[in-house]
């Protein structure tokens, strides 16, 4: 029995020593098989037509879009339009209670009728001054002839000293008396001339007065719908000419619609105006819109005037604005459904700043950079000019596959679009192109280096299939 166990002990141990020796030789052969180097994949180079795009998102608004308030304080006694309503220029919209207005238009013609009545008198007044003057002229050149007569008649003895000093002394007094009238006849023209002063004032005052009347009256300044209603009837609104008063309602114009994105300083300057845009807006999914570029800000939109942040940290935006062509979404008009787009809506935009055609391009990935590895560079003992000499320079390189390792080839680049890169010169089209891993492309892969080709599972599975 002793005998049995033994030799059953030494089977298990020798099967268990041959399972070792087995694994042993197959995972030698499976390491001698495996090839070397760095596994990658390659994409060869083609020449393509590259659009270089520029992408945002921002809101779609009215391309004219009015807002509407009043200039004028008071209730609103009648509400002739509701939202969605179109509207044509000039049509009324709502009216403010007038009846305060109207009593000051009285009153401002009630001003105007005295500034008029003080006119008459005083033009009345400078008639009767003119009278007055007249008649003291006549007394006046009579009681000069008196007195001429007077003087001859005293020299002959006939008359009195008494009777000649009366004569003079009546001259005298008529020509005070003349004096007088004629600085009342300058004062009735200078009162006249006020009241005419008075007059104008009064007009244009009552010509304000009848223009707040009509602005209790509000029409529509331009054709198109009732985009927003925020009043009822029976509110208050208040009205100032200096500031903007309650704003009523806004009419847009929905048969021309653009979109506004913000677009980053670093891609600002790409942008041209009418630069082709294709729009995607999210209500309408899988449908794109086309459009161009119509204006671009001078100034960002987050950045302050005089005083504001000067925070580099910030993301700095500049508005671009980009109609639509109502052609392009013909389509997504429905039955029933006058305008497709309504203000607000969100929308993404890619604008095709730039293209190329027939380009050679390579997989964006497949470009990276290396160090520039300058032997000549002279070595300086002086630590400050140790550091500043540790600023590295780079150039953009390409891997290209040959066999069984890569070729490192430096090439200059041009625009790109999402998938592909132009290459302006280093390499020509039809070359194998490392595409693959990134890891690799960006660190691992320098010239020289063994690489093997990455095998697709797919396609291996599929030819022992077909075998």
């Amino acid at each position: 029995m002793t005998t049995k166990k033994k030799g059953k002990g030494k089977l298990i141990t020798f099967i268990i020593i041959l399972l070792i020796g087995l694994l042993a030789t197959a995972a030698y052969f499976k390491a001698k098989a495996k090839p070397k180097g760095i596994e990658i994949t390659v994409e060869k180079s083609e020449k393509r037509t590259i659009k270089e795009t520029v992408s945002a998102s921002g809101r779609i608004f009215p391309e004219k879009e009015v807002k509407i308030s009043s200039d004028v304080s008071g209730e609103i006694v009648e509400l002739f339009v509701q939202e969605g309503d179109s509207v044509k220029i000039g049509q009324v919209l709502a009216k403010i209670d007038p009846d305060s207005y109207i009593s000051n238009v009285e009153r401002g013609k009630a001003s105007v009728s005295g500034a008029k009545a003080q006119l008459a008198m005083a033009r009345s007044q400078k008639e009767g001054s003119l009278a007055q003057m007249e008649q003291i002229q006549s007394q006046l050149n009579n009681a000069k002839k008196i007195l001429d007569r007077n003087k001859q008649l005293k020299k002959d003895g006939i008359i009195s000293q008494a009777d000649y000093d009366l004569a003079t002394s009546n001259v005298e007094n008529l020509e005070a008396n003349l004096r007088s009238a004629q600085a009342n006849i300058r004062s009735s023209e200078q009162s006249i001339k006020s009241n005419e002063f008075s007059i104008e004032s009064a007009e244009a005052s009552l010509k304000e007065l009848k223009t707040s009347l009509a602005r209790t009256t509000i029409k529509s300044p331009a054709n198109g719908i009732v985009s927003s209603l925020s009043v009822e009837q029976g509110e208050r609104v208040v009205g100032t000419i200096q500031m903007t008063g309650t704003e009523m309602m806004r009419v847009a114009n929905l048969n021309s619609m653009e979109v506004q994105v913000d677009v980053s300083e670093n891609d600002i300057i790409k942008v041209a105006v009418g630069d082709r845009v294709e729009v995607e807006v999210d209500a309408y999914l899988d449908k794109v819109v086309e459009g161009n570029v119509t204006e671009i800000a001078n100034s960002a939109s987050n950045i302050g005037g005089i005083g504001g942040s000067l925070n580099t940290d910030q993301v700095t935006n500049f508005i671009v604005k980009i109609r639509l062509n109502p052609e392009s979404y013909i389509g997504l008009v429905k039955p029933g459904m006058q305008y497709p787009f309504r203000p607000g809506m969100s929308a993404s935009v890619d604008i095709f700043t730039n293209e190329e055609k027939d380009v050679v391009t390579v997989p964006i990935q497949s470009v990276t950079a290396r160090e520039i590895k300058d032997e000549k560079k002279k070595k300086t003992t002086n630590k400050n000019d140790q550091d500043a000499n540790e600023e590295k320079e780079y150039k953009e390189v390409v891997f290209v596959f040959s066999q069984d390792s890569v070729s490192m080839v430096e090439v200059t680049t041009g625009i790109q679009d999402d998938e592909y890169i132009q290459i302006l010169n280093g390499i020509d089209d039809d070359m194998e192109i490392v595409s693959g891993p990134y890891s690799a492309i960006s660190e691992k892969l320098d010239d020289g280096k063994a690489v093997y080709l990455k095998v697709d599972k797919e396609k291996k599975k599929d030819s022992k299939e077909e075998e």
